[in-house]
């Protein structure tokens, strides 16, 4: 990723709400959802978001505060062009140390750039064999 990667922001509810359809980590004090638009724009969008779980308006305003910092220092560098980014603040965000709340962006954001296999894409030759142990005795020496 380049520092000149263009980063607007998600302000309209049902762009929050399609970033919830794609996939998701949560680490530590943050949930991160992500939405690969497919759209062919590189612009990277990124929401912000607190519920009334974690707090009042000035615990969620920290939060979110928090959050939006560590975005725009993390984002350029692990995030995806093209991407939907919804961060979601936990109830540990507005107190967390700042070095791992950094981390725990960073490594949703490293998560969610690593494109997964589905499981039933999986291919069971490739997995590693179960290793013989003992050889089981026959009922009849049990």
């Amino acid at each position: 990723m380049t520092d000149l990667m263009k980063i607007d922001r998600l302000l309209r509810r049902p762009q929050f709400l399609a970033a919830a359809k794609g996939v998701s980590q949560a680490r530590g004090a943050v949930v991160v959802q992500q939405l690969d638009r497919a759209d062919g724009d590189p612009t990277v969008r990124l929401g912000f978001t607190a519920t009334r779980k974690i707090g009042g308006a000035v615990i969620r305003n920290r939060a979110k505060r928090r959050l939006r910092q560590a975005a725009r220092l993390l984002t350029p560098l692990h995030g995806r062009a093209g991407c939907d980014y919804v961060f979601i603040a936990r109830k540990g965000t507005a107190d967390r140390d700042w070095d791992r709340l950094l981390d725990d962006v960073k490594s949703a954001l490293t998560r969610l750039a690593i494109p997964r296999a589905a499981p039933n894409d999986a291919d069971p030759a490739a997995a590693p064999a179960r290793p013989d142990t003992e050889p089981r005795p026959a009922a009849q020496d049990r």
